[in-house]
Parts: C-alpha cells; sequence; structure tokens
C-alpha cells in the first residue's frame, strides 16, 4: 500500500536517505532513536536487501534494535565491536555550531555513549529543529530513581546559579508512571526556555549526584544533513567548514516508507 508522506515527514525521509551515502560496506555503525533515525535504519535496510550491503549496526535502543532486525541489519553491541565507523541520529534542537539537544525519545545515555565512541556523528533533521540558542526543547536528564526528588530540588537549586530563562523541571511520565529509561533510569526534563552557556551548563549538571547524564551534545556532532519536503538537502560539516547542497531524488517505492 503507498502511504503519502506530509512534508515534514519527507524532509525527515530526505535527510535520512542523503545520510546513508556515509555508509560504505564493511562498517560498523550506531543507529540512532526516534523518528528521524528510524527513517535512516529502514533506509539502510533497503540497501541490505537490495543492494548486498553488509554492515554491523550498534542500536542506542531496544526499540531501534528491533527495527534494525526487522529490516535485516545484523545487530550487535558496542561492547563486542568495541570503536564505531559512524554513528547517525537524529537531534532535538541544533544550533549554527553543531550543539545539539537529544533525548526526546529517551535514549540520551547510549545516544551520547555511542556517539563518542565513534569516528564521526552524522546528524540527520528538518530545519525546524534549527535554533539560534539551545534550550526551547525541554532539556532531558537521565537521573537514578533513588531519591530523585532530592536531585531534581538539587537541579532546580543549581540552575539558579547557570544563564538559562527558566528553571523549571519536570519528571518524565509513561500514562501515570515515571519513564523508565533502557538503563532502568527515570528522565528529568528541564524547561530552560534559552542556554545561555550550554557548555558551562552540561559540565554542572553531570557534578550532581543522581544525576547520570545529561541531553546537551557539544562538540560531537561532525555533519548535519537537513532536510527540505523539496527533496533538496544542506550539509554542514563543522571539521572542514563547509555547506554544501544536494538533490535526493524520490523513487517508486520510497514512499513505502512509514515513521517507526
Amino acid at each position: 500500500m503507498t502511504i503519502e508522506m506530509s512534508p515534514a515527514d519527507q524532509a525527515k525521509f530526505i535527510a535520512a536517505k542523503r545520510a546513508t551515502q556515509y555508509v560504505e560496506d564493511g562498517m560498523r555503525v550506531g543507529l540512532g532513536t526516534g523518528s528521524t533515525a528510524a527513517w535512516l535504519v529502514r533506509c539502510l535496510g533497503e540497501m541490505v536487501k537490495n543492494d548486498g550491503l553488509q554492515i554491523t549496526g550498534v542500536p542506542t535502543s531496544t526499540r531501534t534494535a528491533d527495527l534494525a532486525r526487522e529490516v535485516g541489519i545484523r545487530v550487535s553491541t558496542l561492547d563486542e565491536v568495541k570503536w564505531l565507523d559512524v554513528t547517525i541520529d537524529g537531534a532535538d534542537e541544533y544550533d549554527a555550531n553543531l550543539n545539539l539537544i537529544k533525548g526526546g525519545g529517551g535514549a540520551l545515555l547510549q545516544e551520547k555513549i555511542v556517539a563518542t565512541a565513534s569516528d564521526q556523528m552524522v546528524v540527520i533533521a528538518d530545519v525546524s529543529k534549527q535554533v539560534e540558542a539551545l534550550g526551547a526543547f525541554p532539556l532531558p536528564i537521565e537521573i537514578i530513581p533513588f531519591g530523585w526528588q532530592t536531585t531534581k530540588t538539587l537541579v532546580e537549586e543549581t540552575l539558579i546559579n547557570l544563564d538559562v530563562m527558566g528553571r523549571s523541571s519536570a519528571l518524565r511520565l509513561d500514562r501515570d508512571k515515571p519513564f523508565i529509561t533502557d538503563e532502568g533510569n527515570y528522565i528529568l526534563d528541564l524547561h530552560l526556555r534559552r542556554i545561555g552557556n550550554a557548555r558551562q551548563v552540561s559540565l554542572v549538571l553531570n557534578q550532581i549526584p543522581g544525576v547520570v547524564e545529561n541531553g546537551l551534545f557539544i562538540d560531537i556532532c561532525d555533519v548535519i544533513v537537513i532536510g527540505h519536503g523539496d527533496g533538496t538537502v544542506e550539509l554542514r560539516d563543522i571539521n572542514n567548514g563547509t555547506v554544501t547542497h544536494d538533490k535526493v531524488e524520490i523513487v517508486d517505492g520510497d514512499n513505502l516508507f512509514s515513521e517507526f
């Protein structure tokens, strides 16, 4: 059955399809989590099926692992492969320096570990995720369940001394219960509105007892592939200082992909 894609979905798909060009036969590939990353996994699955692409995927969540196996990608763990050639993932926000907020899907801890264990991190996104200053999207932090309310209080008190516009936080819920990460932890979403010094916020938050990791990805992303609904993509390479443009053709069958 043919499924019509919305302009937003098409932009995500275009970015994901273009990002597959960073993957070569025999690579060890970190597979991100979230709606945009799911397009990437499905595109790679098509290449495995139709082109004989042989890769080893290291998923950043159980749901990504399930999808990767479903589309025929060989799945392994970071402990088994040790190091990755490239990680491709989405982002909830990105700024001009390719700093990111991630964790909207609840997998920020594994996503950050996998991304930093890679020769290159490629982010796929649509233009709506670009911001002048990070913080409009709530910043997720992963915390241990023990004493989580004390951790929440400490976080909010610490934010008073940081360059942010908002200081409230909320425990992420799954219906009427706390959302549980793959590592068995909770997530606090910080409503900061604007982060003046993302590097400082990241360092300070990680010093608070009970905080495992935060969703600020600073100096981790190497390339961002920005998809547009008309099939055009913009590629920003922070290391080379280049911005290039490309066109991705949508062929018959491409719109059979559905968001996962």
